[in-house]
């Protein structure tokens, strides 16, 4: 399948109607190499389309703002490669990354199957060392290799922990979580006639966020590589976490950039009273959570329109939005081991143990066409006074990649070349990153804050009304 042709496919299920015949895909040039990472799926192909409909959004929603034509859109699949490692590309200047896994996160031979452990998170790794009684792997993989993987699988979980087990597609589809979602479209979408004005519209700037406020729930990979695209082309961008929240701390050089982050406790009343004004006057929420977490905090889809009825809300989840996994913990490299992936890459590669995606493809695929959702909502505000509500996943994600048929001998037809990085000044120092991918005409993308620690900044937004 030629890029053009992927890019009519994502830009389709992105833009929540259809479009036949629509135009702004003439805007688009793609350049690059067909194959530019290894992989038996088409994770080139993925990238680049991903990339380029989130710039193409954008780009769209610039000439709206502007009453003008959609200006050009350039996408090299090299560089939009680069932008799906881009957190193994940072390159501190004068001072040191922390580990990006924790020590006992990995696949694991349990008694009769593969399972992989996420640990990442602090209470992640003490939910294995609880269920388990180890704290190194050696001590892990001993207390495995009798222990049947889906009973340490379920295990996990039920302790608060995230792991999985390594399916083969088949097995995958014939569970009750893979039947609930296989036929599940890439994004829902949810439209709500506007009973309120949208407060962006009535500002301006020269970007095509500019004036967008958006409230960033989100952690990890994909749902900061939406906010860092959003942010690099002008939206005001607050993350919240909890007071004391670590993230993986080598992810907030990339995570963080553009964007101002906050503490507010929603279990207290000071927090929540911080968290709905902050929520009545964004113009956009992004929730990377899990599917009943706001709700169990109180804010469910009622709560928040009553807060704010012009809100565009964008949520992703791991698992769906269906069936018995919809509120389970998961992760990209989980993900990859539950719907076969790891599988069918282990099979290509000749093999038994789990063989993931060269990159974190379903957390940086899910960023960028979420980012483009959002785009295509906010357009779609502007001309119809529409909120919409948009639904996501890794797992769709993944199923799409699945739906794509990767070029001749991708494993071996890779044409790599080297990263293209820029400087750029961060709260612990100078560093070199990969820069955003994607042009938009005389647009140039550029960052309002330098990365850095979580909390730091007020709980308000930083653009007048």
């Amino acid at each position: 399948m030629e890029f053009s042709d992927l890019l009519a496919r994502v830009w389709d299920a992105t833009g929540g109607f259809d479009h036949p015949g629509d135009q702004t895909l003439d805007a688009v040039t793609i350049t690059g190499p067909r194959v530019v990472l290894p992989s038996a799926f088409d994770v080139t192909g993925l990238a680049t389309s991903a990339v380029a409909a989130a710039t193409l959004g954008a780009a769209q929603l610039h000439a709206a703002r502007r009453s003008a034509p959609v200006a050009p859109v350039e996408v090299d699949s090299g560089r939009a490669c680069d932008a799906f490692v881009a957190e193994r590309l940072v390159t501190p200047i004068g001072w040191e990354l922390p580990p990006l896994w924790d020590p006992i996160a990995g696949n694991y031979r349990a008694a009769d199957a593969w399972i992989r452990l996420h640990t990442n998170y602090a209470h992640h790794h003490a939910a294995v060392r609880d269920v388990l009684g180890a704290d190194d792997r050696d001590g892990v993989q001993a207390a495995l290799a009798d222990r049947a993987a889906v009973e340490v699988e379920s295990a996990i979980v039920a302790a608060g922990g995230a792991a999985a087990v390594m399916r083969t597609r088949d097995e995958w589809l014939d569970s009750p979580a893979g039947q609930a979602t296989r036929d599940a479209p890439l994004f829902t979408f949810d439209d709500h006639d506007g009973t309120a004005p949208a407060g962006w519209v009535r500002r301006s700037g020269d970007l095509p966020f500019s004036g967008v406020r958006v409230l960033d729930l989100t952690r990890v990979i994909a749902g900061p590589v939406c906010t860092k695209f959003l942010a690099a082309y002008g939206a005001d961008v607050l993350r919240l976490d909890p007071p004391g929240f670590e993230e993986v701390a080598s992810l907030l050089p990339e995570g963080t950039v553009g964007k101002r982050t906050a503490a507010v406790d929603l279990t207290d009343r000071e927090g929540r009273a911080a968290f709905e004004a902050l929520v009545a006057e964004a113009d956009v929420l992004v929730v990377g959570y899990r599917a009943d977490a706001l709700a169990r905090q109180g804010y469910d889809d009622a709560r928040l329109a009553a807060l704010n009825p012009a809100l565009i809300t964008a949520r992703f989840n791991a698992y769906g939005w269906e069936g018995p996994w919809r509120n389970r913990r998961g992760f990209d490299s989980l993900v990859q081991m539950s719907c076969g992936m790891a599988a069918d890459g282990a099979a290509a590669h000749g093999t038994d143990e789990p063989t993931p995606l060269p990159a974190q493809a379903l957390d940086h695929a899910t960023g960028w066409l979420l980012a483009a959702t959002v785009a295509r909502a906010l357009t779609r505000q502007l001309s119809a006074s529409v909120s919409t509500h948009i639904k996501g996943s890794l797992i769709g994600t993944a199923d799409l990649l699945y739906s794509l048929t990767p070029p001749d001998n991708p494993l071996t037809a890779a044409v790599q070349t080297a990263a293209e990085l820029e400087d750029t000044p961060t709260a612990w120092g100078l560093a070199q990153r990969v820069p955003m991918p994607g042009r938009i005409g005389a647009v140039g993308a550029r960052w309002a804050h330098e990365a850095g620690p979580l909390g730091r900044h007020a709980a308000r937004w930083e653009s007048d009304r």
